[in-house]
């Protein structure tokens, strides 16, 4: 089955990856080569020796100096100390894999597909994707519903979606406060965890509390909203694939996945080369950015099939949408929880999904334009009938 996006645009990256495997782009002004075939993204993702994620603030593309002031913690520092530090905060992602939590996401999913439903129209993105994905995330760090309704008016990014330094100093000061409350009367949260933790026997600085918090609200948010867009766009255009998982709930686990190649939410994360080295001819001095790009690796026709095609079913799929090696994604379950969680409601509660309006969503380079969702899209969800 074809993906609706690339019926329109394929694959961007489709002839570097075949002819050279680097693209060269110039991102803020600095050219950075993406590798882009799925062997070497993988093994440049494990070599953190030659390929370091210690470069504060220049790991996302666009680099975020203007918009945060501390780094963000694990993403940004290299192992042994990025072991360390994943160690602290890793049990609460792995809420995720939770009976109770899995409960609450499901409960919140269902509830807001029952309230979709019983409308004429909705706007996925801002009136449903969003809701969703702030809320699974009070679930995860167990915070109350309340502080979800703060996390919904920050839009699609923080970053990237309005004035982003404004917003990240915003982003700041509000989980400075959550810190204070967090130590004034300790819960079972996981700021309340940050401000008790400890890091090779000593407490965490306020700074390194604070790299945390900046991750788990701006790491994930624009990811997972744009997942959620994307199932529901392909499923409102190809309904066959709908009725596909409604006849066996058991494949819904490997459309998930699925899903998760074909959109690759995060095109690419930057590493700091630490020694000189090439790149397919391409030189790259100590001191450089490379990037490794996960959306091309995730189309490489060395590795999947029919890329550009949607298998719901498709066996193996490595996909590298989650990264890969010691970074792979902290939030990788949760994400695959809400999805996952999504999938299911739909099939129980929705027979069809017709598109009203789209506006779609582009990230926009000099040497690529890739589609990565929507910035609007409207539907209308008809119940399934009771049988």
């Amino acid at each position: 089955m074809s993906c609706p996006f690339h019926d329109k645009q394929p694959d961007p990256f489709s002839e570097p990856r075949r002819k050279d495997g680097v693209l060269i782009n110039p991102f803020q002004g600095t050219p950075i080569p993406m590798l882009l075939r799925h062997d070497e993204v993988r093994r440049a993702a494990k070599d953190w020796e030659t390929f370091s994620s210690d470069a504060p603030f220049r790991i996302p593309i666009p680099s975020e100096e203007s918009v945060r002031t501390v780094r963000q913690l694990p993403l940004e520092i290299d192992p042994p100390e990025h072991s360390d530090y994943r160690d602290i905060v890793e049990p609460f992602f792995n809420r995720a894999r939770l009976p109770e939590v899995i409960a609450q996401v499901e409960g919140l999913v269902g509830t807001l597909v029952t309230q979709a439903v019983a409308r004429d129209s909705i706007e996925i993105v801002r009136e449903f994707a969003i809701p969703l994905q702030s809320r699974a995330l009070a679930c995860l760090v167990n915070l109350p519903q309340s502080e979800a309704d703060v996390w919904i008016s920050w839009g699609m990014h923080i970053f990237r979606e309005g004035d982003g330094t404004s917003k990240g100093a915003a982003l700041e000061t509000y989980t400075q406060g959550l810190l204070d409350r967090a130590a004034a009367a300790p819960g079972d949260d996981l700021f309340s965890a940050l401000t008790q933790a400890r890091f090779r026997g000593r407490p965490l600085t306020r700074e390194e509390m604070l790299g945390f918090c900046n991750i788990v609200f701006a790491g994930g948010r624009d990811t997972i909203i744009n997942s959620i867009a994307f199932v529901i766009g392909h499923l409102s255009a190809h309904p066959s694939d709908f009725a596909f998982l409604r006849e066996d709930p058991k494949r819904i686990i490997g459309a998930r996945e699925e899903f998760f190649r074909v959109l690759s939410p995060s095109t690419h994360l930057a590493r700091l080369c630490k020694r000189d080295t090439e790149l397919h001819g391409v030189p790259v001095r100590a001191g450089d950015l490379i990037s490794l790009n996960f959306a091309a690796a995730n189309y490489d026709e060395s590795v999947f099939d029919q890329p550009e095609k949607i298998q719901l079913d498709r066996r193996p799929n490595p996909h590298v949408a989650f990264g890969f090696g010691p970074h792979l994604c902290l939030g990788a379950a949760h994400a695959r929880l809400v999805v996952r969680s999504l999938l299911k409601l739909l099939c129980e509660k929705v027979d069809c999904i017709e598109t009203l309006a789209t506006v779609d969503r582009y990230e926009v380079e000099a040497t690529y334009k890739r589609r990565v969702a929507y910035e609007n899209f409207s539907v209308r969800l008809s119940p399934l009938s009771a049988t």
